[in-house]
């Protein structure tokens, strides 16, 4: 797209989550190792609230959300559970702009997507909202909403940034496929027919006026032609489940300008290869595909295969400057 043609990103950034529960300790790693695309870290071991679907549920406006034993599920009013979630945002928010006093340049900053919210969010009655396509069509509009203002907080605390927003959609391709389980356990949700999945997308998309979106997910088959034409300028997704299949829809989405952030460094504790083994998948795709060698590092960030919440703080810090070397070794060697 042609905001691509004109954004800068950075050659390397992280997915979203971290261990710990030190917001100024992950903000001081992103930004000290990210210098030229860090992000707004999501510490989800301080528990409920901090979680991935809790922190989006708590950018709801006029809609709330509590915890259940089941999961978060849609309230009247905004309680203990949404205080907290808002208040580690703010919390995150406040260690960032600490961190990034005088920054030009891309930042990242994540919410969970309408839809992947929509299977993982419960109505009244226990069922997720996917199974009540009026109550899908409230949640992406508080969704849109409350993203509008998040984005805005974002611009007003960092003002340098040129703010890319990244939609954590990991349960989209279930919802297409009809595959997110009912309450009881016993069957699953119909799927949600593509040009409504692809409409709302679109509507959510729309929002990130100042900059590029980037959807996210680290599950297999990502609908990569249906999140362009939603208007997303760039694909993140872990580049170890790619399979041949999904030649064609990366390589029309690179030749049309968008963006792969490839997840190519393992999430969890263990030994890293030297960077261009990191990469090395890459630059065979690549190959395979005909692409100009020249493309890979305007058309490629690096990133680990989703977040690191999973891993030790001391692994988590030498994944991420393990993404700056791969992206290097990327860009000296294309070939």
């Amino acid at each position: 797209m042609s905001e691509n043609t004109q954004f800068r990103y950075g050659p390397a950034t992280g997915v979203g989550s971290m261990p710990g529960e030190d917001a100024r300790e992950a903000a001081k790693a992103v930004t000290g190792t990210f210098e030229d695309f860090p992000f707004l870290p999501e510490l989800p071991a301080r528990g409920p609230g901090a979680d991935m679907i809790g922190r989006t549920a708590g950018m709801l406006v006029e809609l709330y959300a509590r915890v259940e034993p089941s999961g978060w599920r849609i309230g009247d009013r905004p309680g203990r559970d949404t205080r907290r979630a808002r208040s580690w945002l703010v919390e995150d928010l406040d260690a960032l702009e600490e961190f990034t006093q005088g920054y030009e340049g891309a930042l990242k900053v994540q919410a969970v997507g309408p839809w992947t919210l929509a299977a993982h969010l419960e109505l009244r009655n226990g069922e997720a909202v996917l199974s009540d396509p009026g109550a899908c069509r409230d949640l992406a509009a508080s969704l849109a909403e409350g993203l509008r203002l998040h984005l805005a907080e974002v611009a007003r605390r960092v003002p340098g940034a040129r703010v890319v927003l990244q939609l954590d959609e990991p349960s989209l391709t279930a919802v297409l496929r009809g595959q997110v389980r009912t309450a009881s356990g016993y069957r699953t949700h119909r799927a949600v027919d593509r040009q409504a999945v692809e409409a709302t997308l679109r509507d959510v998309v729309a929002v990130h006026t100042a900059g590029p979106v980037a959807v996210h997910s680290c599950a297999p088959d990502v609908p990569i032609a249906l999140l362009r034409r939603a208007g997303a300028d760039a694909v993140s997704l872990d580049f170890s489940l790619l399979t041949e299949r999904d030649d064609e829809a990366v390589g029309e989405a690179v030749e049309g300008g968008t963006r792969l952030l490839a997840g190519v460094v393992p999430t969890t504790d263990g030994p890293l290869s030297d960077p261009a083994g990191s990469v090395m998948g890459v630059r065979t795709l690549w190959r395979r595909l005909g692409l100009r060698p020249g493309l890979l590092a305007q058309s490629v960030t690096v990133t680990p295969a989703c977040g690191l919440a999973g891993a030790s703080p001391a692994y988590a810090r030498r994944a991420l400057a393990h993404c700056v070397r791969a992206a290097r070794s990327l860009a000296d060697n294309p070939e």
